[in-house]
């Protein structure tokens, strides 16, 4: 048994680094192969390859199990699309900010369907990390179709934290990731068939596929699969803001992006509310819930 959340908010954060290194191997893709379709291979791949590699998973599927494993999975799908939808209509920079929003969503779904309590630290990480991710990401406000459809998928990310938090510590661990990720690829292939399925038209498509296929999907969701059985839903969506700090990091490491104050100051506050709301807390985490009973 776990004692602390150290261990699990460590690999955790690896999980973000790795999500915030997709958005550098994807930077070019996208522009060669449709979101969607991009996605719908992603999932696809990540599932079969964890399957492949245990096959006898697929028996560990029954009546109960699928249908909180499909749910689970058909947040974390839908999420994807109503933010790939609404990219298309929006700035990167909003995009990137109002997705973020999860870090506040996260404990008020918690708290509105499931009761939880949630402490003054953990409100004050969330939005300490949501100004953090503003500076970072945002660049002028307008409601439109498109903020509406990515905070749309704000809410769906958020729900995914708290059910997988919610049911985590009491299903197995790599045949839930399995089932989640063969939900999403149903869903966005799904998706894709609106303007058409694509193949993938060059090597270095596949790589990218490939990469966030084995790395930040199928590796990444068992490792966060396994830490929400640890740690609090809030404490899970203020250690997953830290993706965007990592992209910034990666694209000014590999990619030559500008440093500026704003960049910097706003990595900063995510890191200080992470680090607060790991290190200060001092509640119980033998599982995810038992700080909010």
């Amino acid at each position: 048994m776990i004692k602390n959340k150290f261990f699990p908010a460590f690999i955790l954060t690896a999980v973000s680094a790795i999500w915030g290194s997709a958005f550098v191997v994807m930077k070019d893709t996208l522009h060669r192969l449709d979101v969607n379709s991009f996605l719908a291979w992603r999932f696809m791949i990540a599932t079969l390859f964890l399957i492949i590699l245990r096959p006898m998973v697929l028996k560990s599927f029954n009546a109960a199990f699928l249908k909180k494993g499909a749910l689970i999975g058909t947040f974390l799908g839908s999420g994807y699309i109503f933010q790939s939808f609404g990219l298309t209509l929006t700035t990167v920079g909003k995009t990137g900010f109002i997705t973020g929003l999860y870090v506040v969503l996260t404990p008020i779904v918690a708290a509105l369907f499931l009761k939880k309590n949630i402490t003054k630290l953990e409100w004050g990480a969330v939005l300490l990390a949501t100004a953090g991710l503003a500076l970072l990401s945002f660049k002028g406000f307008q409601i439109g179709l498109g903020e509406f459809l990515v905070l749309v998928s704000a809410l769906l990310f958020a729900l995914h934290i708290v059910a997988l938090g919610e049911w985590a510590s009491d299903l197995d661990t790599y045949a839930l990731t399995v089932l989640q990720l063969a939900t999403c690829s149903v869903i966005t292939f799904l998706a894709s068939l609106k303007s058409g399925f694509h193949v993938p038209p060059d090597v270095g498509v596949w790589k990218a596929i490939i990469y966030t296929a084995l790395f930040a999907t199928a590796l990444a969701f068992i490792v966060q699969t396994w830490a929400q059985s640890f740690i609090p839903p809030a404490t899970v969506a203020v250690i997953l803001a830290m993706e965007v700090v990592f992209a910034a990091i990666f694209g000014i490491w590999i990619l030559n992006e500008s440093l500026t104050l704003r960049i910097a100051s706003g990595g900063a506050m995510v890191l200080v509310a992470m680090y607060a709301i790991i290190f200060l807390d001092r509640s119980p985490t033998d599982v995810a819930g038992s700080t909010n009973d």
